[in-house]
């Protein structure tokens, strides 16, 4: 992802994936729009980075994880990362804390000046 293109590509893509795990059309919304988030703040904030997206089948559960990972300089203070409001960017600092909001199970990796990587995964709603 280093580009807007690159940027509609991803929205796309996870919305496919979001028909193929069944999500509800809510829960889509939600994910494509954590996805968004969080690709545009690998884009804004490391200059690019990756997302791989996975649908999840486990006996009776259907799910959709994404991990983006870039190689920027890290995010110096994650708890500040998470309030509304805070930025280091262009951005309104809705991003971060509104991907989690979105996405029940999320995990950050982050490394100052050894980039961040994101996993973020939600369930079909029974």
């Amino acid at each position: 992802m280093n580009s807007e293109e690159d940027l509609v590509r991803l929205r796309h893509a996870v919305r496919a994936a979001t028909l193929q795990a069944e999500f509800s059309l809510v829960d889509q919304t939600r994910v494509v729009t954590a996805a968004s988030e969080l690709a545009r703040n690998a884009f804004v904030h490391a200059g690019g980075g990756t997302v791989a997206i996975e649908v999840l089948r486990h006996t009776d559960r259907r799910g959709l994880r994404l991990t983006v990972t870039d190689q920027g300089p890290g995010i110096s203070d994650l708890d500040a990362a998470f309030t509304d409001g805070y930025t280091t960017g262009p951005g309104l600092g809705h991003g971060l804390g509104g991907a989690r909001r979105l996405m029940p199970d999320f995990h950050v990796r982050t490394a100052e000046r050894g980039g961040t990587t994101v996993v973020a995964t939600r369930w079909v709603s029974p």
